[in-house]
């Protein structure tokens, strides 16, 4: 039977491998929506031969909830609600979606994560718009038209379904889906911006089908445990020394 110190060290490793659990951005984390935004426009103005009707990209709210949404559920699939297009935004005519995952979680990097989608160029004959291979998602990347995007990273600890039973992370990215524009006196930006179509709007709206309200709870949750995790652990760790000055907590 373990004695009261060796409990107190395990609680003590215990809660200090918690404290210091992975953390993943969320949807209104600034320096994530700057990187998801940067990688798009930077594959878009990377487009060889230069398209004469590229759109700037810029950050959409109501995507970014769509993703979050989808992402929630831990399933390596498609959005099964993205051709009904008033379900996954309040405006959009319609959208497109890549996901990405990996285990552990901490593989994810938002910038190498995209760059999977966009290496997929290398399979992509812009001569006659096909594939050798898959390139699907470089293409929703470098899509003219579109201009807006909206992505969504999620913790999955009980695994990802069609992928693995391991914990493990999802990244889902949306983005508005338009026809290609074939006017060029319509199109001339390149990879330029506009006042009124990059403006930033906030939305107060959620998927009918998000009917979750994990997100926030559970990041309300995290913002307490860890602070009270973390202050019990040195409660712990000065009692066992205070008592037993020869023990000692590692990780």
């Amino acid at each position: 039977m373990a004695s009261a110190v060796e409990r107190l060290l395990w609680a003590c490793i215990i809660l200090d491998s918690g404290v210091r659990s992975i953390s993943l951005p969320e949807i209104s984390d600034l320096k994530f929506i700057e990187e998801c935004v940067k990688e798009h426009n930077l594959a878009r103005s990377s487009v060889s031969p230069p398209a004469t009707d590229m759109l700037y990209m810029t950050w959409d709210e109501a995507l970014a909830i769509t993703a979050k949404a989808w992402a929630k559920r831990c399933i390596f699939d498609h959005n099964i609600y993205l051709k009904d297009a008033s379900r996954v935004h309040p405006t959009f005519p319609s959208v497109g979606e890549n996901i990405w995952t990996a285990h552990p979680p901490s593989q994810f990097n938002t910038s190498k994560a995209i760059k999977r989608w966009v290496d997929e160029v290398k399979d992509y004959s812009y001569q006659e718009n096909s594939c050798n291979k898959v390139c699907g998602h470089y293409t929703q990347v470098v899509w003219a038209s579109t201009y807006k995007v909206g992505c969504a990273v999620q913790l999955c600890p009980d695994g990802i379904k069609h992928f693995t039973n391991k914990k493990g992370v999802l990244f889902v990215s949306v983005r508005l889906h338009l026809k290609k524009c074939h006017l060029v006196l319509m199109c001339l930006n390149v990879v330029a911006g506009s006042p009124e179509r990059d403006s930033q709007k906030s939305y107060n709206w959620s998927p009918d089908w998000d009917t979750s309200d994990t997100s926030s709870s559970s990041s309300v949750s995290v913002l307490i445990a860890r602070p009270v995790a973390l202050s019990f652990t040195f409660i712990t760790a000065y009692v066992v020394h205070y008592f037993y000055p020869d023990a000692f907590c590692y990780e």
